[in-house]
């Protein structure tokens, strides 16, 4: 009599299942608003929802760094030493809020040469802030450490299966924040046309800006 069948695998030993289970928790964590999401929205408004993938592909490379230190097992030390985690959750704070008073204080300006600089903002300086937005939370480290094994078998191949968690992971993550986030904020370009407009939309991702950084600071 023939056995159970074995679950079908994809590459790295895998089953397929549990690959769909992580493309679902994928899915619901990028789904989840927090600094990319803002991030990632304010590109959209200022440099356009074509460019705005510089600054998600640097949080994407944020992520591939949380993995690669979960991966080493150097995730085990950030999380069990309160000092180095601290320091880092602070300076993501910090960044965080430095980038919601400079943007809730940012003057409006409706004129064509200063929509032609924000629209030209250099490729590193928005790929850069996308980086340290996400690399600057240590909260990340730990919920990968919390995730991760939950998709990784340990009689196969770890780093095959890594690579396919992080390609799973990025993958994702690029697909919802530019093609859900970065075309949500196209829907608030019409309030970028006016002084009026412009105030009120940088003081509302100035302030959210502020309260994820608070978040990560208390929370």
């Amino acid at each position: 009599m023939a056995g159970p069948r074995a679950p079908r695998p994809y590459a790295g030993g895998v089953p397929l299942s549990l690959w769909g289970a992580l493309v679902g928790a994928c899915l619901l964590i990028s789904f989840t608003p927090g600094a990319g999401a803002i991030n990632t929205m304010s590109n959209s408004l200022t440099s356009g929802f074509r460019r705005a993938i510089w600054g998600v592909l640097g949080q994407q490379a944020a992520l591939v760094v949380h993995l690669a230190v979960v991966a080493a097992g150097l995730g085990v030390l950030v999380a069990g030493s309160p000092l180095a985690f601290n320091v880092i959750r602070y300076l993501g704070a910090l960044y965080l809020a430095y980038l919601g008073v400079r943007q809730f204080f940012s003057r409006p300006d409706t004129s064509a040469e200063t929509a032609a600089a924000l629209a030209n903002e250099p490729s590193w300086s928005m790929f850069q802030r996308g980086l340290w937005v996400n690399l600057l939370n240590p909260k990340a480290i730990v919920f990968f450490l919390a995730f991760i094994p939950g998709f990784v078998r340990p009689e196969s191949p770890l780093w095959s299966q890594y690579l396919i968690i992080g390609a799973t992971i990025v993958t994702v993550d690029i697909l919802v924040m530019w093609f859900f986030f970065a075309l949500a904020a196209k829907s608030f370009q019409r309030f970028t046309r006016s002084e009026r407009g412009q105030r009120r939309l940088n003081r509302i991702f100035g302030v959210l800006f502020v309260g994820v950084g608070v978040l990560l600071a208390v929370v």
